[in-house]
C-alpha cells in the first residue's frame, strides 16, 4: 500500500526482496567490502536480484561496472569473467544528490511497481533520517527494509532521536541496523557452543565463573582516518557496539525459538540487566604519536584505548566481573572471548602442594577463530603445566561466508537475526553513557605495550589480563 504525507507505509518485512539499492556505492565500504561480498554470492549462486547504485559521482552503468572490477579485483578476490559478466548484468547506476527529491522520483521509477527493495545507506549517520524521509515522500517503502551502518547515533539522546526520526516512516522490522561483527562466523557459533552443548553450559555461570575477560587488540593505528577517529574514539567506535554484542551472547539465556525477534529478546533482556558503567572503574588511554596523525586536532584526548569493568546483575552472573579492552597499536591483533574458572583448592597430595591455575574456556573471534579448553596436568617436576584442548573452525571443505557476505544473504533473504534491534542499541549507549559524560582521564601508552599501566590496576583483585591466544589451534 502507497503512503502519502508522513503515513507510515503497510508493510510485510518478512520474505525475500529482489532489489538492492546502495546508497554510497562508490565509496570506501562499497569499494572495499560491499561489490567484493556481491560478487561471491554471484559466484555462489546465491545472489538474486537487481542492484541499483546511487552516488553522486557522474559515470554511467557501464563505468561503474569497470569500477566494480577494479574494486573488486583490488581486495585481493580473483575475478572470474563468466561470473563477473553475470553480475555486472544486475547493476545499474543513479547519479544525484540524496538531498535532491527528484532523485528519488527517478529512483521509483526505475524500481518500478511490486518490487520489493532493501535500501542499504552507506552513507554518513546525519544522513540516515533525511534520506528515509526522502524514499518515505516518494513512496517506495512499501515492503522495503533499510539497512544503516554504524555508528547509531553519538551517545543514548542521539540514538534515541534518530530511532524517533526513522520510527515515524519505518517499522522496526524494516530496519536493519548492521554491525559487520555479528556476522563473523565464530560470534555467530557462540550461541551454538554455548546452548548445544551442555559440557560448556553446566560451566556457564557465576557458580563456576570467576572472571570474563573479552579483549580486541589492533597491532596498527589510525593509520589515514584522523579525522574520523578523533571524533570517535575506542570506546564509541568498538565497545558501545562490536563488545557489547559479544557480551550479550555470552551472558544472554537460551531463545525459546529461532526467530529474530526470541533472539534479539534475549539480547535485549540481558544489556537491560547489566550496570551502567562507572568511570571509576575505566581506563583510557592515547599511544605516543596519535597526536601526530593527520586530521587529529591539537591537544586531543580521544582515546585510542579503554578498559572497562562491567556488572551483570542477574541471577546467573552476579558478582563475576566483566572486564572489556580495546585499542589500537598494542602488540598484536586478536579478538578473543576468555571465561576463567574458579580455581581448585590447594591439593596436599601431590609432592609439592600448590594451587593450580585457573582453568580457561577461551573463544578466538579473530584472528583463525577456534576453541580452547585449557586444562592443567602434572609436570615431571610435580609442578602444574598447561594442557590445552584446541580446535578452529575453519571448514574442513567449502569457503567460508565473509561479515558482509552473510549480512548482505541474510538481509536479501528476510532473516533479521543478526541484526541489532532498537531497544539493545539504546540499552548499549545507557551502559556507557557515563563514560562519556565524565571520561576518565587519558594516559599516554607506547606503540607495541598493552596500553597504559593503570589498565592492570583495573583488575586487580581478581585474575590479571591474559594475553589472548595466537598461533595455531593445536
Amino acid at each position: 500500500m502507497a503512503r502519502t504525507n508522513g503515513a507510515r507505509a503497510t508493510t510485510d518485512p518478512t520474505g525475500v526482496l529482489d532489489t538492492l539499492v546502495v546508497f554510497g556505492i562508490t565509496g570506501d565500504l562499497g569499494r572495499k567490502m560491499t561489490l567484493r561480498s556481491l560478487y561471491r554470492l554471484e559466484r555462489r549462486g546465491l545472489l538474486d536480484c537487481r542492484i541499483i547504485g546511487v552516488a553522486s559521482t557522474d559515470m554511467s552503468t557501464a563505468q561503474l561496472a569497470a569500477y566494480a572490477r577494479d574494486a573488486i579485483a583490488a581486495t585481493g578476490e580473483p575475478v572470474e569473467d563468466a561470473v563477473f559478466q553475470r553480475f555486472a548484468g544486475r547493476l545499474t547506476y543513479l547519479p544525484g544528490d540524496v538531498m535532491d527529491d527528484a532523485l528519488y522520483e527517478r529512483l521509483a521509477r526505475e524500481i518500478g511497481p511490486g518490487h520489493r527493495p532493501l535500501f542499504y545507506l552507506e552513507m554518513p549517520p546525519s544522513l540516515f533520517a533525511p534520506i528515509v524521509e526522502r524514499l518515505g515522500k516518494a513512496d517506495i517503502l512499501a515492503n522495503a527494509c533499510v539497512a544503516v551502518e554504524k555508528p547509531f547515533g553519538n551517545d543514548l539522546e542521539s540514538a534515541r532521536q534518530l530511532n524517533a526520526r526513522l520510527r515515524a516512516v519505518l517499522d522496526e522490522d524494516q530496519l536493519l541496523r548492521v554491525d559487520h561483527f555479528l556476522g563473523k562466523e565464530p560470534v555467530i557459533e557462540l550461541e551454538y557452543l554455548r546452548f548445544a552443548n551442555p559440557a560448556l553450559a553446566g560451566l556457564w555461570d557465576r557458580n563456576s565463573v570467576s572472571a570474563v575477560q573479552i579483549t580486541m587488540a589492533e597491532d596498527f593505528g589510525v593509520e589515514d582516518r584522523g579525522k574520523f577517529y578523533d571524533s570517535v574514539g575506542a570506546l564509541r567506535d568498538v565497545v558501545q557496539n562490536h563488545l557489547l554484542q559479544v557480551l550479550a551472547l555470552v551472558t544472554m539465556d537460551p531463545p525459546t525459538r529461532s526467530d529474530a525477534d526470541s533472539v534479539r529478546d534475549k539480547k535485549a533482556e540481558i544489556l537491560s540487566v547489566v550496570r551502567a558503567a562507572d568511570p571509576a572503574h575505566c581506563v583510557r588511554g592515547q599511544y605516543a604519536g596519535y597526536a601526530d596523525v593527520p586530521g587529529v586536532a591539537a591537544g586531543s584526548t580521544t582515546e585510542t584505548f579503554t578498559a572497562l569493568r562491567l556488572e551483570v546483575e542477574n541471577w546467573r552472573w552476579t558478582d563475576v566481573p566483566f572486564f572489556l579492552r580495546a585499542g589500537k597499536m598494542l602488540p598484536l591483533r586478536a579478538t578473543e572471548v576468555r571465561l576463567l574458572l574458579r580455581r581448585a583448592p590447594r591439593l596436599a597430595c601431590l609432592p609439592a602442594p600448590t594451587q593450580a591455575e585457573q582453568n580457561q574456556i577461551v573463544l578466538r573471534i579473530d584472528p583463525d577463530p577456534g576453541l580452547r579448553l585449557q586444562l592443567v596436568g602434572q609436570g615431571d617436576d610435580a609442578s602444574w603445566q598447561p594442557i590445552n584442548l584446541s580446535a578452529s573452525f575453519a571448514p574442513d571443505v567449502g569457503e567460508p561466508f565473509e561479515p558482509y557476505e552473510r549480512l548482505l544473504h541474510t538481509a536479501l533473504t528476510g532473516d533479521h537475526r543478526l541484526f541489532t534491534r532498537e531497544d539493545s542499541v539504546e540499552e548499549s549507549w545507557r551502559i556507557v553513557q557515563p563514560l562519556l559524560d565524565n571520561p576518565p582521564e587519558v594516559h599516554p601508552y607506547q606503540p607495541g605495550s598493552w596500553g597504559p599501566e593503570e589498565a592492570k590496576k583495573l583488575v586487580r583483585g581478581h585474575p590479571s589480563w591474559r594475553e589472548p591466544w595466537v598461533g595455531p589451534a593445536r
